[in-house]
């Protein structure tokens, strides 16, 4: 049974700022997660709702890209993007992968195995035009890799790891306290279940090795500056038996000599003659995605006047159809004229004012 996005906001329901991080996130949800767990209140409703909306703003917060929409559109945004709540047996799950060296067997659910690789972070510059219309990049990494030489065992070439003698191989180490089971991760193979006894010489034991590599990341339609990508499984290696962390990449959108955004809605200024502006013509415009528009100027326009291309804008990221494309016209006036043209415009400025008394007689 999912239960509904809760009329709250995701922040105050984690007691956090708007501009958390994702470290601070997590542990305002872990603090909240173990005072209202069911099985450290049973019987009790209201600990057990108040579980399930910090899991689900947890849900939320702590993916980049939920956020985003979040922040920008609330939760009748998340909705229209198709977002769906976890069951409860999803939240029990996500909260042992969170947290299980921490409760462990005491609530009689599994310890955590191998630890999940590192995520990794990185940064990458956008054009304004890649943000806008999207685009598919190669992105270089710095990243913690597998040992090619031992193959991530840490141990030297034609030996093996043995079975840690005090997890016997679980990686794991339960305590009693109370009536409560503890389970943690083995100090002696630091959960991995093996011990090594010749090292591997690449790596002396480690497993892993720092390594540069390019992965391909695909950048949607329409995200903006300060938006965070991320790539599953393209992180550091998991130990053995386990994924491998995921690739976070912040956006940094550059800005663009011509062309101004504000979501999805595009901005341009484009200069006219101070005639056009009078009589009226015809423009052509080349947009971001190349390309070209007719913009009828219509006489009598005015300075800081708009013409509005109505979806030819950028995409929305929330996949919705497109923003518009905003053309401000500005209107030159020429710092200096020719003698002829002082007495072509003084003879424009004398009919002008005579057709306006004509007009008010």
């Amino acid at each position: 049974m999912r239960h509904p996005v809760p009329a709250r906001d995701y922040y105050e329901i984690l007691e956090v700022e708007r501009d958390a991080t994702p470290e601070v996130i997590k542990k305002a949800y872990r603090q909240m997660a173990l005072k209202y767990h069911p099985d450290r209140n049973p019987g009790d409703k209201e600990a057990e709702e108040k579980f399930k909306q910090a899991s689900e703003a947890f849900e939320v917060l702590s993916d980049a890209q939920k956020r985003g929409i979040y922040d920008r559109f609330g939760a009748d945004g998340l909705r229209g993007s198709g977002y769906q709540p976890s069951s409860v047996a999803d939240i029990f799950s996500h909260f042992q992968d969170l947290f299980g060296d921490f409760f462990g067997g005491g609530f009689g659910r599994r310890a955590r195995g191998p630890r999940p690789g590192n995520d990794v972070l990185t940064a990458v510059d956008l054009s304004f035009r890649e943000a806008a219309l999207g685009v598919k990049r190669e992105v270089s990494v710095e990243r913690t890799a597998r040992c090619s030489t031992c193959g991530g065992t840490g141990a030297a070439p034609g030996t093996s790891p043995k079975a840690c003698g005090r997890c016997r191989g679980s990686g794991q180490v339960t305590t009693a306290r109370g009536p409560i089971m503890f389970t943690t991760t083995c100090s002696t193979c630091r959960g991995r279940g093996a011990v090594v006894e010749h090292l591997c010489p690449s790596c002396e034991g480690d497993g892993e090795r720092e390594e540069s590599s390019a992965v391909t990341v695909n950048f949607p339609a329409g995200i903006d500056d300060g938006m965070r990508v991320r790539v599953v499984g393209q992180g550091e290696p998991g130990e053995p038996g386990a994924p491998a962390g995921n690739l976070y990449v912040d956006v940094r959108v550059l800005p663009d000599e011509r062309w101004r955004r504000d979501g999805a809605d595009l901005y341009i200024d484009v200069p006219i003659s101070f005639a056009e502006a009078v009589i009226g013509s015809e423009l052509e415009l080349e947009l971001l995605d190349g390309d070209v528009v007719t913009v009828k100027v219509v006489p009598g326009t005015q300075p800081g006047d708009s013409v509005i291309l109505r979806k030819r804008g950028a995409p929305r990221l929330e996949g919705s159809g497109r923003g518009d494309v905003y053309v401000i016209l500005k209107v030159e006036v020429p710092r200096k004229v020719s003698r002829n043209a002082r007495k072509l415009l003084e003879q424009f400025d004398r009919a002008v004012r005579r057709e306006a008394e004509e007009s008010d007689e």
